[in-house]
């Protein structure tokens, strides 16, 4: 299924007064970036988070945003970083006596300071929060891939309007060409028998130049081309693991056949169809790059 690169997701876990919580958000990008944010108690478990994220989507810029909230027992080991604290002392004790104020230090704020005090998780309890914490993101990546496939489904209806639209122009393309070469050719010897006198003009050296001509006005392989990318196209759409960089790759293929067509066609009508074309085409080109 078509999937879009913008999406969100998001997922609670609830066990033995303990929460997480996964958010995960992303938008176009052209290849995969993913950016975690979490708590510094739980930070152990980024790159297995990465990972999983990593595994279930392949583009897109990727914001993941992890809480955790702990009132159980586990995992709440509490120490003190005394060599920090002394610092916070020793610091506070010199601003007091350059600022000659009162440096009557409490227990309380010490403690108060960034990193005196530090929740050390230990190993049995890293493991049950592992455990938790992917039950949680699982649940969060399910959530986002399904709305990027409800975003996906909305682009895959516009693309495949879009590229039937096209389908039609190369179709009348192909009628009105099939008869050009034919009357191209009825045209050129006219206008030679009218400059020329008959007996002067070179039968064979006029066949070959007709030939010649015939060659490069002819667009049949550039519509064959067309029809074969327009075939592929949909059928990547239909693809359960649709690949954004392959479609765009045919959608560049499609312009080259188009811009072909335009400088080898001289007839106004198919002109005005080639511009009708590369309107849808430029149109596919930007929509696609919202696609996985």
């Amino acid at each position: 299924m078509l999937r879009s690169m913008t999406g969100y997701g998001r997922a609670t876990y609830e066990i033995d007064a303990r929460e997480y919580v996964v958010e995960i958000k992303s938008v176009n990008n052209r290849y995969s970036d993913i950016s975690i944010k979490m708590p510094r108690s739980i930070s152990f478990l980024e790159d297995k988070i990465k990972k999983l994220i990593s595994n279930a989507i392949t583009r897109g810029k990727i914001e993941v945003f992890v809480s955790f909230t702990n009132n159980s027992d586990i995992g709440r080991n509490i120490e003190i970083n005394r060599e920090i604290a002394k610092r916070y002392i020793e610091e506070m004790r010199k601003l007091a006596s350059e600022q000659n104020i009162n440096s009557n230090i409490e227990v309380i704020d010490v403690m108060k300071m960034p990193d005196v005090l530090n929740t050390k998780i230990d190993e049995t309890a890293e493991e049950v929060i592992k455990e938790e914490l992917i039950i949680c993101t699982n649940e969060a990546i399910k959530n986002f891939i399904s709305m990027r496939e409800v975003e996906g489904e909305k682009i895959k209806e516009d693309l495949e309007k879009r590229i039937n639209v096209i389908s039609e122009k190369i179709n009348k393309i192909n009628s009105i060409s099939t008869g050009l070469v034919e009357e191209y050719i009825v045209k050129l010897e006219k206008r030679v028998n009218e400059l020329l006198k008959p007996n002067v003009v070179d039968e064979t050296r006029l066949a070959q130049e007709i030939v010649i001509y015939s060659d490069k006005c002819s667009v049949e392989e550039e519509i064959t081309r067309m029809k074969s990318h327009i075939s592929q196209f949909l059928s990547l759409l239909d693809k359960d693991n649709s690949n954004g960089k392959r479609i765009d790759f045919l959608i560049q293929e499609m312009n080259r056949e188009t811009n072909t067509i335009g400088s080898k066609a001289n007839n106004l009508e198919i002109t005005n169809y080639v511009v009708d074309i590369k309107t849808e085409v430029e149109n596919i080109r930007e929509q696609i790059q919202n696609i996985e």
